[in-house]
Order: C-alpha cells, then sequence, then structure tokens
C-alpha cells in the first residue's frame, strides 16, 4: 500500500518537508549559542540518516543535488558582489584561491601521510579539503552580527567564492590517478587548471555579458519571470563550460559578478528571490550530505579526523595564507583572522563522493575521515568568528548601514535607487535642515526613521546623527550623496 503513488512521493515530500522545518527553527537557536548553523544542518542529516533504511543513501542523487545547490550559492554571492570590492581585492583573493589551495592540499596531504595513509590517498583527501566553502563563510559572516573591515571581509568572501574550481580540478586529477595508476606530471597539471579556468573565465564573462544585454532589452508579462531568466543564466554559466572541459563553478561566479554590478529590471526582486534559493539550497545540500554518513564509520574516522582538522587550522592554512598575502602588505592581525575564517562545509563532503562514485578503494573510509575533518573545522574555527573578530580587531568601527524600509519594485529598469543612511554626528548632513542641503538635481529625502519612528521630512525637518535617512537618488548621483550623508570612505 505504502509503496504505490502518489503515497510514496508524498511521504518523500512530507519527510523533507519535516527536515526543512527543523533545520529552520534550529538555525535560531544556533546563531545564539554560536554554533555555525550549515552544522546544524549537516547534523539534522546525520541524525535522520541513521534511522533511514540502507536505500536512503545515494550519492548519485547526493552529487546532483550538492551541485546544484552550490551553484546557487555561489550565483546569489555573485550577485552581492559589488565591482570596485572586486578590483580592489582580486590579486590577494586569486592567490589564496590558487597558490593556498595547492598548498594547503600538500601540506594536509604530508600530515595524513604520516598518519598511516597511503601517498595517492593522503593527496586525494589533501585536495578534497584544501578549499574554503562558500556557503560555510558567506553565513557566517553575514550572519554573525559584526561589521568586519571591508578589505579583510571582502577577501574572504572573494577567496571562497573563486577556490571551489583549484579544489575540483585538484581532486579530479588525482582521483584519476589513483584509478588508472598514470604518474603525476607538474607541466601537465598546470596546463589543465589553467586550460580549465580560462574556459570558466571565458565562459563566464560570455554569459555575463550577453546576460546584462539580454535583461536589459526583453520585457516579459510578469515580474517572477525575470528570476526564472537569471536562474536560466545561472546553470546555462555552469553547465555550458563543464562539457566542454573548463569550470563551471568559476563561470557562474563570473556571470553574477557582472550581472549584479549592471542595472537589472526587478533588481531588489531578483536580489531576494536568489537569496531565498541560496538558502533553500543550503540548507538541502547539507541536509542530503548528512544523511550519507554512517555513524560508525564516523567514529572510526575520529582521531585522525581530529589531527587532520586540527592540523589544517593550525598549520596548513595559516602557513599558506601567511605566504600568499605577504605581498599585499597585510597586518598580522588581518592574516591571522584570514587564516583563521578558512572554513570547510559542503563542498569537501561534496568532493569526497567522486572517489566513492569512481569505485575507489576505501572510498567510504575517506568520505568520512572528510566528514569528520568539516564538522570539526565548524566548531572550531566556525564558531568563534566573532570572538576571533574582536580579538583580533577585525570590526569596523561605526554602525553598519541599515536594511532599507523603501524599495522600488518595478518590471522595467528605473533610473532612480533609494539609499539608507545612518547619520554619522561628523556628516555633513547632520545638523542641517532638509531644505538647506544642496542634493542634485533629482535626488529627495523620501523618509526619515528616528527612534522606531517614521517621521515625514519637509524643508524645515533637522537631521540628527543616529537617523536612518531613505533618500532617491540617480545612479551617477550617488557618490555626491553618499559623501554628503557621511558614508564612511572603504578602508
Amino acid at each position: 500500500m505504502f509503496e504505490t503513488e502518489p503515497t510514496t512521493t508524498a511521504l518523500l515530500l512530507a519527510a523533507f518537508g519535516f527536515l526543512l522545518l527543523l533545520s529552520v527553527l534550529f538555525s535560531r537557536a544556533s546563531e545564539r549559542i554560536g554554533i555555525p548553523v550549515v552544522l546544524v544542518f549537516l547534523l539534522i542529516g546525520l541524525l535522520v540518516g541513521s534511522y533511514l533504511p540502507e536505500h536512503f543513501v545515494d550519492f548519485d542523487l547526493a552529487f546532483r543535488i550538492g551541485t546544484m545547490g552550490l551553484v546557487l550559492i555561489l550565483f546569489d554571492g555573485g550577485l552581492n558582489t559589488p565591482f570596485r570590492q572586486v578590483r580592489r581585492h582580486l590579486a590577494p583573493a586569486s592567490l589564496l584561491a590558487t597558490v593556498a589551495v595547492a598548498g594547503t592540499a600538500i601540506l594536509v596531504a604530508a600530515v595524513a601521510w604520516l598518519l598511516g595513509l597511503g601517498w595517492m590517498e593522503a593527496m586525494l583527501l589533501g585536495a578534497i579539503v584544501s578549499s574554503t566553502d562558500a556557503a560555510a563563510v558567506f553565513s557566517s559572516l553575514r550572519g554573525s552580527g559584526i561589521q568586519l573591515r571591508r578589505r579583510v571581509g571582502a577577501t574572504l568572501e572573494l577567496e571562497s567564492g573563486l577556490n571551489d574550481p583549484m579544489a575540483v580540478i585538484l581532486t579530479l586529477t588525482v582521483t584519476t590517478q589513483l584509478l588508472t595508476g598514470e604518474p603525476f606530471t607538474p607541466a601537465g597539471f598546470v596546463a589543465d587548471v589553467a586550460l580549465q579556468l580560462a574556459i570558466g573565465v571565458v565562459a563566464g564573462v560570455t554569459i555575463g555579458w550577453l546576460g546584462t544585454r539580454l535583461l536589459a532589452r526583453i520585457r516579459v508579462p510578469a515580474a517572477g519571470l525575470y528570476p526564472a531568466l537569471t536562474l536560466a543564466l545561472a546553470l546555462l554559466a555552469f553547465g555550458l563550460p563543464t562539457i566542454f572541459m573548463g569550470s563551471g563553478f568559476l563561470a557562474v561566479y563570473i556571470a553574477a559578478l557582472m550581472l549584479g554590478n549592471q542595472r537589472l529590471p526587478y533588481r531588489s526582486g531578483i536580489l531576494r528571490v536568489h537569496d531565498a534559493m541560496a538558502w533553500l539550497a543550503q540548507i538541502s545540500m547539507f541536509l542530503v550530505l548528512g544523511l550519507l554518513a554512517v555513524p560508525e564509520l564516523l567514529l572510526a574516522a575520529g582521531w585522525q579526523g581530529l589531527v587532520l582538522a586540527l592540523a589544517l587550522a593550525l598549520i596548513a592554512r595559516p602557513v599558506m595564507v601567511a605566504l600568499c598575502l605577504l605581498p599585499f602588505r597585510y597586518s598580522l592581525r588581518e592574516t591571522g583572522f584570514v587564516s583563521w575564517v578558512g572554513l570547510r562545509g559542503a563542498v569537501p563532503i561534496l568532493l569526497a563522493t567522486f572517489p566513492v562514485l569512481a569505485g575507489a578503494e576505501n572510498g567510504m573510509e575517506l568520505f568520512h575521515l572528510v566528514f569528520f575533518i568539516v564538522v570539526v573545522n565548524a566548531l572550531i574555527p566556525g564558531a568563534t568568528v566573532r570572538w576571533a573578530a574582536r580579538l583580533m580587531g577585525m570590526e569596523q568601527a561605526g554602525a553598519e548601514r541599515p536594511t532599507p524600509v523603501l524599495e522600488i519594485n518595478a518590471i522595467d529598469s528605473l533610473p532612480v535607487q533609494i539609499i539608507s543612511f545612518r547619520l554619522d554626528p561628523a556628516a555633513m548632513a547632520t545638523g542641517n535642515r532638509a531644505g538647506m542641503l544642496p542634493l542634485p538635481q533629482g535626488a529627495d529625502i523620501l523618509l526619515l526613521v528616528r527612534e522606531r519612528q517614521a517621521l515625514p521630512v519637509d524643508a524645515d525637518t533637522v537631521l540628527e546623527a543616529g537617523d536612518h535617512v531613505h533618500v532617491m537618488v540617480r545612479p551617477e548621483d550617488k557618490r555626491a550623496v553618499e559623501l554628503m550623508f557621511g558614508l564612511r570612505e572603504e578602508d
């Protein structure tokens, strides 16, 4: 009876809905006690998976869900990254995303070899855990309640968005060599990496450029079709370069960067939909990957996983970050914080399914070893992000820019924006009447929020420190208005 449709599908959907509900409800509690929310999703999947029949463990399905989830997360991260942030911090982030990833893989492999793993297995383990995880970093930084110095926060977010391709290439290369026994050739490896990255960059730029032109010209009958269009671009950005042996993950991030820094129709709606999809993807991929783990195998990997997790957090990551950031004159505290917040998450677990799917010897043991490393890494560096930022002085002084209470949603691209400010005592606008401010032509103060009360603004309204001011402005006048209302220069 229970094996017939639609009962089976109904049971699966109800079970998944229940898991989603648990994950969302526990996310608030995890924030209060300092445990990264992504770890909660992972542990719920692990707990439920221990009670499920063996046929529910499907590595192929988990890999597909995880890949789709990572595409959505990277696309959302790219949409929310401004170009000026990329230009200033691309060089150090690129070194961290390539050289540091390769160096971390080698150092972790050396420790794994000392613990008794074969050299190729050790190299595979190092490759899998070598990159930071975009989902873990984005959620930890944005959910920690702290405002990081822009240089440090931008470097971390850019690195996590750019370094997945390198880890994927390393993992696929070492897995192939482990199965075929082909000798490792540094020149061939470098050429393969360069080719995949180049194809990814070209594909990302091309799809991003075509996507901006398409969105600027096309008119759809309903606003909800715009997020569907950008989702289609994200899927194409991953699929096309991957088919031609390029880095689809890099292409997704670059295409999203280009789209996010252009004037988009229904922009706020597009960003909200992709933010929701990224969170749903994050919850789903961690839950599904958690279902794959077997508690007994996790316990068996305990002591090796603990040693490797500590070596990764305290030796491999700090050494490589220090070497890569040395030419850019990052302070010792900045380097230390970037080293500490190199969080691992679903990406290493997703990569650990490669050897299992390929039928590699000891693939399941390696998967559980990686799983244990990720959990320890999330508990130690991940749970101490707020504490480390304050200890190392990485918090940016001043109040965080407020979330707008006004926004414009329109199917067509409008020639104005609404920007929100919290007035600083030293701002030029503070203490002045609204009618006396030299606002650019077409700019206007729409609303003032003071002590949780919305107040109308007229020419005689005096602006006070701490006020939330919402200003309508044309994009070309944005910089002048920001300077007037006291928005700080970037560090």
